[in-house]
């Protein structure tokens, strides 16, 4: 376990500092989407993986869709990971083969060339990021699919549409205090119109319960054994407890405004978007 700590992102910081998912990764959780393996899983049976693909994934974590989609044996993986000690963590879980690779960059320049992929997949990081920052990526993600290209999201989502802006800041506020992240989930409409306005037509959604801590869905991602880990580690770990009902707490409280969401999103061929432009006049 010691060894673990050492090696995973935010090891060096005190419990009551670190970001909520370094903290659950310290734990022994290593599925941190809110909408757990089983949304991933039909996210990787939506974009259809394939041997001719080029996979670019936008903050992999602690690599456990990396693992998945080169399973997959695709073309091509490339994994842009801001935390030095997450490519690390990466790259020692990946097979050691010339056509996969995790690199140091950001989500917003990612420094690879234009039409680099035919697949952008990035998981619970958009919603942890102010609008601006949001749209950088999603069009970085634009820049780097191939006409044709999938763009896949699995993120949080607040609902309804129409929710009041008070409270929407509320659970902002609520879910920011709690993870020592910024948070800033979207309402599906303002995630579809974050995707249109970044190139992309919209091609698929799907929600799921947002049961990240829930005993069910610790069993459904990490295993039973995985999941008893866990909770021996938080139960030695005061600090640590203290911060995960926390967390616990706040989504509990606004159970009935966030979900998980995914979405698949596609970059028309270029023919499809001069007869669209074409059509317009």
């Amino acid at each position: 376990m010691a060894g673990d700590h050492a090696a995973l992102p935010a090891h060096s910081l005190r419990p009551d500092r670190m970001p909520g998912h370094w903290l659950l990764a310290r734990l022994g959780k290593r599925v941190l989407r809110p909408g757990g393996l089983a949304m991933t899983g039909r996210i990787l049976a939506d974009l259809a993986i394939g041997v001719d693909d080029h996979v670019v994934e936008l903050a992999p974590g602690l690599g456990v869709t990396a693992q998945r989609i080169v399973a997959r044996a695709p073309r091509s993986y490339t994994g842009i990971e801001r935390d030095p000690d997450a490519v690390r963590w990466i790259a020692s879980r990946l097979p050691a083969e010339p056509w996969i690779s995790v690199r140091s960059g950001s989500a917003e320049d990612t420094g690879l060339a234009d039409a680099a992929a035919t697949v952008v997949i990035g998981e619970a990081m958009l919603s942890m990021q102010p609008p601006a920052h949001k749209l950088r990526i999603m069009t970085e993600a634009y820049r780097l699919l191939r006409p044709g290209g999938r763009y896949a999201i699995h993120e949080l989502l607040v609902t309804p549409d129409d929710i009041s802006p008070a409270v929407k800041q509320e659970i902002d506020d609520a879910l920011s205090a709690v993870i020592h992240v910024g948070a800033r989930p979207l309402t599906e409409r303002e995630w579809r119109a974050a995707m249109t306005e970044a190139g992309f037509t919209v091609c698929k959604i799907g929600y799921a319960p947002m049961h990240l801590l829930r005993p069910a869905r610790l069993v459904a991602d990490e295993g039973l054994g995985g999941a008893l880990r866990f909770l021996r580690r938080l139960m030695r770990d005061t600090e640590a407890r203290r911060r995960v009902i926390a967390m616990g707490r706040a989504f509990h409280r606004y159970r009935r405004h966030i979900r998980a969401v995914s979405i698949i999103a596609c970059k028309e061929p270029q023919a499809a978007i001069s007869a669209k432009r074409g059509g317009s006049r």
